[in-house]
């Protein structure tokens, strides 16, 4: 891939050097040399961006009709679609994940925008009530107003349109904090976004890091929500920091999700959605199937064949199409899941892993790795690692399964096999989790919501539960006959 050029903020309409002319370097999970620099804007330029996106909330933006704001959504997807292959290696390129699943990534990115296209036209319905024969009561839906998204680095191109999307779609403006280790696409959005000559101002990207472009974002006043996705803490900071003005925030957060495969379950089916669901993207996902509960009746013939296909599976270049497991995004998160590792030991557990060829050693690889003899109590089968590591652990009942899935203070997602169909339900309804697949992998509908519970988010966005959280609801009371109003203070013949 040729040399690429360095990354500026894009504010206004127009491509900038952050106001400090300060820089950070953009690092390549592979070879950890530099891809180029990026622009580290600040406190200033995120008060910059919101000016810009106010502006055009209260100017051009927000007086245009619906039927030709959707227009520019189209648009985008068109767009986007014309450059997928450019923009699925430039995502691979920044954050190691391999080409055969970014490639899936940036076409689901552009249904984001023409889903919310249709979805506005279509669903974004308001209700009405007669009253006696004397009222019409009826609601419709507005845009709130600058909408800041905050958006973490694992599957960047996409999580950021599929916040994008919707908050365009209603009519808001949005500034962009894109994740500062995954900036290559953030900024292919922004040429993209500038090139359907969007009104200036509607679209924001400021670069930088949560300590300053982000904290500021979440505290400024005209900033009216924060769509966030990324760590727990980082969440619980951003809804303390947007208390003072009242901002409305939806938190999508860290997970340690449970799949539990029983005794009769297709072992095939459930080996395949074990496998996928924990080292497809690097292990790197929200959703991922961390904790692996078997039956004791399965459990050792389940853990051969786990290591089995942990022995076969392709490490390698992200860029290559044969390639599986790519390297994990930053060196800092390397050196984290590698103490993870070393903390199993300590537990007691027992590691198995596949191995790295000895050609990529200078990449953030971690070849997909089982925990084995780990206890639930323990901090690996607690905390999320968001790496190709999966814990491995064993049940005898229905019930002790359930109590040990909760036993843990995240609730993002949930994973049952069985074949017992009525089982399955019991056992969905009984885990405390945003979302549970039943003999199924990880796949989305759009129409559906998504978030989690306890320490997994607030909020749920995604189908039309995302008109809740980006605008808001206003009732109009219209009389329909003179009706009696209480003359208070009339003096009386």
């Amino acid at each position: 891939m040729e040399k690429l050029q360095d990354v500026k903020l894009y504010i206004n309409g127009r491509f900038v050097d952050a106001h400090s002319g300060k820089t950070f370097e953009n690092l390549n999970p592979f070879s950890n040399e530099v891809i180029n620099r990026v622009a580290e804007g600040d406190k200033k330029d995120i008060y910059a961006a919101v000016e810009a996106a106010d502006a055009a909330f209260k100017g051009e933006w927000g007086k245009m009709k619906v039927s030709e704001r959707l227009k520019y959504i189209h648009r985008i997807a068109d767009l986007i679609d014309e450059h997928i292959e450019e923009i699925a290696p430039l995502e691979s390129l920044d954050t190691g994940l391999p080409i055969s699943q970014t490639k899936n990534m940036v076409a689901r990115s552009a249904q984001n925008f023409r889903f919310y296209a249709e979805m506005v036209s279509s669903r974004m319905v308001g209700e009405a009530y007669q009253v006696d024969g004397e009222f019409l009561n009826y609601t419709i839906h507005k845009p709130v107003g600058v909408a800041g998204l905050i958006t973490p680095w694992n599957a960047p191109f996409m999580l950021e349109t599929w916040k994008i999307a919707p908050a365009l779609a209603t009519g808001n403006t949005v500034v962009l904090k894109p994740g500062e280790w995954s900036p290559l696409t953030a900024n292919r959005l922004a040429e993209i976004i500038d090139k359907a000559e969007l009104p200036n101002g509607v679209f924001n990207v400021v670069h930088g890091f949560g300590e300053s472009a982000g904290a500021s974002l979440v505290a400024h006043p005209d900033v009216k929500l924060i769509s966030f996705t990324g760590e727990t803490t980082t969440g619980s900071e951003i809804i303390k920091n947007g208390a003072d003005s009242l901002k409305r925030v939806s938190a999508e957060l860290g997970g340690k999700s449970p799949i539990i495969v029983f005794e009769d379950a297709d072992f095939e089916r459930a080996l395949d959605a074990s496998t996928w669901g924990i080292f497809s993207f690097n292990g790197e996902r929200c959703t991922a199937n961390s904790r692996l509960f078997l039956h004791e009746s399965i459990y050792d013939k389940f853990v051969s064949a786990l290591k089995e296909r942990i022995s076969n599976i392709v490490i390698g270049d992200p860029l290559h199409k044969e390639t599986e497991v790519g390297p994990l995004i930053h060196v800092d998160h390397f050196n984290n899941v590698k103490h993870y590792l070393e903390i199993a030991v300590q537990e007691g557990a027992e590691v198995f892993s596949g191995a790295v060829p000895e050609e990529f050693h200078k990449g953030n690889f971690i070849a997909p790795t089982l925990l084995l003899n780990v206890e639930n109590h323990m901090r690996v089968a607690q905390e999320e690692i968001f790496g190709p590591v999966m814990t491995v652990m064993k049940f005898k009942t229905e019930e002790e399964v359930i109590e040990l899935a909760n036993d843990v203070k995240y609730g993002l997602a949930g994973y049952v096999w069985t074949n017992d169909i009525k089982r399955g339900h019991r056992v969905a309804q009984g885990i405390d989790s945003g979302m549970i697949w039943i003999n199924s992998q990880n796949v989305r509908d759009l129409r559906i919501p998504f978030g989690g519970t306890k320490a997994s988010g607030i909020g749920r966005e995604g189908g039309h539960y995302a008109f809740d959280f980006y605008t808001e609801v206003q009732v109009i009371h219209v009389a329909l006959t003179d009706h009696h109003i209480p003359q208070f203070g009339k003096k009386k013949n």
